[in-house]
């Protein structure tokens, strides 16, 4: 989106299109995983208005959250981050202030720069359920995205949704950026593909906006292309459950022309109830359990890829 970043500060968003999915303990626990891996890492809770990331870490109060940075309380965003016990890690805690949720784009891209500029080597965003602009913003404007889901059906949809209203909101703001109002009246055609059938996949967007603009036709391309979302399929009880991210990767593939895509899977796993309940994260109460052992394998990912 025009940002730059340091070289060695990567920002990484974990969404879930639904609550309940798991996807703040896959943040805190992948935090630890990628500190473990000797990486410096701050993770940052954005679930603005809704906030428990610093519970997980077994903190009850916290002098100052990203409520105090936003409203500009507080002028440097190190200045709040809190160091825990665990060598590498500290969190910025979010607030509850009414109505910092609704942060405008421009204070977005602020906030990710500032983030970019902290001395560290990952910056993890445990972002909002949902896939409201605020969300999806975060995620577009992140360098890595992570969308958490469990195997369910209804969940598999709302991933796909998600990620569908992902790349419209990108592809939106592409077209905002330049100024080509017809391919914004063109894309909200799209929504509604009972109307415009023709619409109805990327790929015939694609040719429609091919007829209008070759160059823009191409732009998109690029972009999706250059898109690989890592989706983890939370809470697998089977191989079968194991399976069910290729049911997504298959919709990206035919609808939203998204062609590279990595699927990992966590693994059910009674360990995490307890550790949640003692308000200890599962890799230190249980650093031997099948969910530690899948976030690690996430950690590795993350940190191979360039």
């Amino acid at each position: 989106m025009g940002l730059s970043m340091k070289a060695n500060t990567k920002i990484v968003a974990i969404v879930g299109p639904k609550g309940g999915v798991g996807k703040t303990t896959i943040s805190a626990n992948l935090a630890i995983a990628l500190s473990v891996l000797g990486k410096k890492v701050i993770a940052v809770d954005l679930d603005l208005g809704a906030s428990n990331l610093h519970t997980l870490f077994g903190i009850r109060e916290t002098k100052a959250t990203l409520d105090d940075f936003v409203l500009n309380k507080i002028a440097n965003l190190p200045d709040i981050v809190l160091e825990t016990s665990i060598n590498n890690l500290g969190i910025i805690c979010g607030g509850n202030v009414p109505g910092i949720a609704n942060l405008n784009y421009n204070k977005k891209l602020k906030l990710i720069h500032n983030l970019s500029q902290l001395k560290t080597d990952f910056v993890l965003l445990d972002l909002g359920a949902g896939a409201s602009f605020n969300v999806v913003d975060f995620l577009i404007i992140a360098q890595e995205g992570i969308l958490v889901t469990t195997p369910e059906v209804p969940s598999l949809l709302n991933a796909y949704s998600f990620i569908k209203t992902l790349i419209f909101r990108r592809l939106t703001l592409h077209f905002k950026h330049s100024e080509q109002t017809v391919l914004i009246e063109l894309l909200d055609k799209a929504r509604d593909f009972d109307s415009y059938p023709k619409l109805k996949t990327m790929e015939g967007f694609m040719e429609a906006v091919n007829n209008i603009n070759v160059a823009e036709a191409n732009s998109i391309r690029k972009i999706l292309t250059n898109y690989r979302p890592i989706v983890v399929v939370n809470r697998a009880r089977s191989g079968k459950d194991a399976e069910t991210g290729k049911v997504l990767q298959n919709l990206m593939n035919q609808y939203l022309s998204i062609k590279s895509s990595i699927i990992l899977t966590v693994r059910e796993d009674a360990a995490v109830g307890t550790a949640v309940a003692r308000l200890k994260p599962v890799l230190l109460e249980a650093p031997n359990s099948l969910f530690a052992k899948d976030i690690e394998m996430i950690a590795r990912v993350l940190h191979s890829t360039p």
